[in-house]
């Protein structure tokens, strides 16, 4: 065996496609990632739903996961380059001086399978809290105790466990008066 590099391999793998980040400009992630894709790019912009209060109610939002930030499968040799920086909601490429850096694959799939995930697990109806983590009760009259998430009873309404006099007590609280504890 012999340890000397194969030219052509080094081609290969400059040849394959990988994984870059592009930069958009503020409040335009979306934006940029709709019209990347529409150029025909391969994009991942990965989103976190979150719950939010609008007018009393409590509704799910998507936003980015790395705000002003996308991933973008590019090829060194067979991908035209050069209407990504114009595109519009795009800043530029993350680069090293001139050059733009990969990120390893195994992130960007990584994360890809765990979008999947999520994605999955809100059809199925648990999309906030799982069961058994310890909650804080933000409002009411037990607000600042430590609860145990048991399951949600439709889309806003969480069932609780409380120990309250050394027994836990089942309660029926509003999602929105949850929070995860740090």
């Amino acid at each position: 065996m012999t340890d000397q590099l194969d030219p052509s391999a080094l081609d290969d793998a400059a040849a394959c496609p990988r994984w870059y980040v592009v930069q958009c400009k503020g409040g335009e992630s979306f934006r940029a990632s709709e019209h990347l894709t529409n150029q025909g790019y391969r994009v991942f912009h990965p989103l976190l739903e979150v719950q939010k209060k609008r007018r009393n109610k409590l509704v799910w939002i998507a936003e980015p996961l790395f705000p002003h930030y996308l991933f973008i499968r590019l090829d060194r040799v067979a991908s035209n380059w050069r209407p990504i920086r114009s595109t519009r909601g795009v800043l530029r490429l993350v680069a090293f001086g001139d050059e733009p850096l990969p990120v390893p694959d195994a992130l960007v799939e990584m994360l890809i399978a765990r979008s999947q995930r999520d994605e999955t697990e809100r059809e199925a109806g648990n999309v906030y809290f799982r069961p058994g983590e310890i909650v804080e009760i933000t409002e009411g009259p037990f607000q600042a105790l430590k609860a145990v998430f048991e399951n949600q009873k439709g889309e806003e309404r969480a069932i609780v466990l409380l120990n309250m006099l050394h027994h836990q007590q089942r309660l029926e609280l509003p999602v929105g008066d949850l929070r995860r504890t740090t």
